[in-house]
């Protein structure tokens, strides 16, 4: 096993600690992708059209010889007199090929397969390069995997974050993951999608004792139990290499699955 840098919340190393044997896990970026839009598709919700939408009309086709198209139109007076309804393409018409409740969007994976990219993009949290490839800013950072002592699980203020960040070479990142954030109009906003926040560093600990209260008030950054850990947190978007700052309790805390497949792996 290989031996790693355990840093305390000033930044300095108190001690060290044994890796578990899934930092050893092969890089695998394809298998993190298909897992990824795969587990993705379990959190969309089915939505469809009111089968009548656009046809509560009594338009009606006037025929032919009147020089204009033999489109259904509305009756009586008033401003939507004469203007086509109940088709496709016309104002407020009917869509031609609207979205249906029943289509299948719910995308099976294996569950090996699922550990199996679970492993690997812990492994490639160990991988500057891959880091570094994702946008991260890892050039202040003492060593990867960054592994910290469990007081770090307890901070619940957001001050006292920012000075472990900055003793950590992470405010960086931080710093970056903040002057990203798009703000943006129109149907996005509608929708409650009016942010577009990019991906900061993601803290995993063993015990929610505090700090995901704190992450709160960072934009990018996140804090997941060691026990949920997924590549939906390691691998935002399918590309694994995610900076993630790991308290030393979370190493013995990964889910079992993930453990169990680098034994096969190995063999």
């Amino acid at each position: 096993m290989v031996e790693a840098n355990v840093y305390g919340l000033d930044g300095s190393v108190i001690g060290e600690v044994r890796l578990p044997e899934v930092f050893n896990t092969p890089f695998r970026p394809d298998v993190i992708e298909r897992v990824f839009w795969a587990l993705f598709t379990h959190r969309l919700q089915p939505q469809g059209r009111d089968p009548l939408a656009g046809k509560r009309t009594t338009a009606e086709s006037r025929g032919v010889g009147l020089g204009i198209a033999r489109l259904a139109r509305v009756k009586g007076g008033g401003p939507r007199a004469g203007q086509a309804a109940g088709v496709a393409s016309v104002v407020k018409g009917r869509q031609a090929h609207p979205p249906k409740a029943e289509k299948i969007i719910w995308k099976a994976i294996n569950k090996k397969e699922r550990w199996l990219a679970t492993a690997s993009a812990i492994a490639a949290t160990a991988l500057r390069d891959a880091v570094v490839a994702r946008g991260h800013k890892a050039d202040k950072i003492p060593a990867l995997p960054l592994i910290v002592s469990e007081e770090i699980e307890a901070i619940s203020k957001v001050n006292d974050l920012r000075q472990v960040l900055e003793a950590l070479g992470l405010m960086d990142d931080v710093s970056r993951a903040q002057d990203g954030v798009k703000h943006r109009s129109g149907k996005p906003r509608m929708r409650g999608r009016a942010k577009r926040v990019p991906k900061g560093p993601l803290f995993v600990v063993a015990e929610a004792r505090g700090l995901e209260k704190a992450v709160r008030n960072l934009p990018g950054v996140e804090c997941v139990l060691a026990k949920d850990l997924s590549v939906l947190h390691l691998a935002p978007g399918g590309h694994g290499g995610r900076l993630v700052v790991w308290s030393r309790a979370a190493l013995h805390s990964l889910p079992r699955g993930v453990l169990e497949v680098c034994k096969k792996v190995e063999d």
